[in-house]
């Protein structure tokens, strides 16, 4: 069977999905792709993404998605076996493969985070953990600002930028965004309402920049929970599964949250899943009343044989010290190109594993970099909450001669954003 797309040949093919865009997508979408070209990706293998025109380039986006890379044979191999089988569930019997996922994920999370809540997009694992926050009593949150959780309403509500919160005004009531790394800041909060407060955080904030704890700042947060009876959750939709270094980020910084979120790498860059996990204790509302929080493609099955693929190829790749040892290596590297090439552009390079991030004193040098990046051949980050903050998120799979590429084309890319620069300056383009 030959699927027809409405192509019209007398018409380029980036033309038409552009108007495709404006048409029926988002006007804005399409003017953000204008400016890298009009380009469409149409393939990808491991560390790298294809264009319809033929030209590959170096992945290092995706938002955390990627940490094995795209299309992970191991992956692909689960995933296309499952669709052979049985894709969907009817949800009404017992269906082995999410069964199996929960027990491949618990293998690689601490021990007390024995139960799991399937879902599809990182929001929804939010508003998965918001919601066992308020069946235990903690009706007020406590978030940090430029921390992202999602844009769905409750996940929006604890998202710290206003500028995606106004139009949907009010949100949840008795939500407080706190800086994040001010122990000062959050303890007033706690200690006004206890047994009343779940704090919600990332690790490391990625939206809003690759912002890194203060030394000591995570299990003083935790320690601030258990004082004023608070409840924690940590947010690792894209700091877990490697991304740091470690497996997740409550391992690295040795904290035990009450709920731990996770996605984005969780379906092996092939499939949307996320969790949000819990112990025993936290999880006893949804053990009681299984219907109590639900949806239609909870731990449907092809999701939840990316989820072992994905489990079983960061332990057999060995990804997670290949995470730890690639960013070792490359944030030195850009640190260094950065001060060489544009010095008095960059406020600072910073990073944890693979994520790494170059923020810059003026917001639009950012978008700036990434296109110089993406004229180079590499794809990045920009970060959300963090707008002068240009972002590395690479597979962890790279090879040296991906390293040496990723280097070499930000070093190009920073000589000719400088060169534009001075352009500007003397009144050119």
């Amino acid at each position: 069977m030959t699927l027809s797309l409405g192509i019209d040949q007398k018409e380029s093919a980036e033309n038409q999905i552009l108007g495709l865009y404006r048409k029926h997508l988002s006007k804005g979408r399409a003017t953000v792709a204008e400016m890298f070209g009009s380009r469409m990706e149409v393939a990808s293998s491991g560390a790298w993404l294809e264009t319809a025109e033929g030209r590959k380039y170096l992945n290092c986006g995706g938002y955390g998605v990627f940490i094995a890379g795209a299309r992970h044979p191991i992956v692909m191999e689960a995933v296309r076996r499952q669709l052979e089988l049985h894709p969907i569930s009817t949800r009404i019997l017992l269906e082995p493969t999410v069964g199996r996922a929960a027990e491949a994920l618990a293998s690689v999370v601490p021990a007390y985070l024995n139960r799991i809540h399937f879902a599809v997009s990182g929001a929804e694992a939010v508003e998965t953990g918001l919601k066992l926050a308020r069946a235990h009593g903690k009706r007020r949150l406590v978030s940090t600002q430029m921390g992202y959780h999602g844009k769905t309403l409750g996940a929006l509500s604890v998202t710290g930028k206003a500028v995606y919160q106004k139009p949907f005004r009010p949100l949840l009531p008795d939500v407080t965004h706190v800086p994040f790394g001010d122990l000062q800041a959050l303890e007033p909060e706690l200690a006004a309402h206890p047994g009343e407060v779940c704090v919600i955080l990332e690790p490391v904030q990625g939206e809003g920049g690759v912002h890194l704890p203060p030394p000591g700042y995570l299990p003083a947060v935790e320690a601030l929970c258990r004082k004023y009876n608070g409840f924690l959750i940590l947010d690792e939709v894209q700091t877990g599964m490697g991304r740091l270094g470690e497996w997740w980020g409550a391992d690295l910084y040795g904290i035990t949250p009450d709920v731990l979120l996770t996605g984005k790498a969780l379906g092996g860059g092939v499939m949307p899943v996320s969790a949000a996990l819990a112990s025993r204790e936290v999880f006893a509302p949804f053990d009681k009343d299984p219907y109590l929080h639900t949806g239609t493609f909870t731990g449907a099955p092809i999701l939840m044989a990316a989820v072992q693929g994905a489990i079983a190829a960061v332990k057999e790749d060995r990804l997670i010290s290949k995470a730890a040892s690639l960013g070792a290596k490359l944030l030195p590297e850009i640190t260094r190109i950065a001060k060489e090439n544009c010095d008095e552009l960059v406020a600072e390079v910073r990073g944890q594993g693979l994520m790494i991030g170059v923020e810059f004193h003026e917001a639009g040098m950012a978008g700036e970099m990434l296109m110089e990046l993406f004229n180079h051949g590499v794809v990045a980050n920009h970060s959300m909450n963090g707008s002068s903050v240009a972002r590395f998120t690479p597979p962890a799979i790279l090879t040296d001669g991906d390293v040496n590429f990723l280097l070499e084309a930000f070093d190009r890319a920073t000589r000719d954003l400088v060169e534009h620069q001075a352009r500007v300056r003397e009144g050119g383009k």
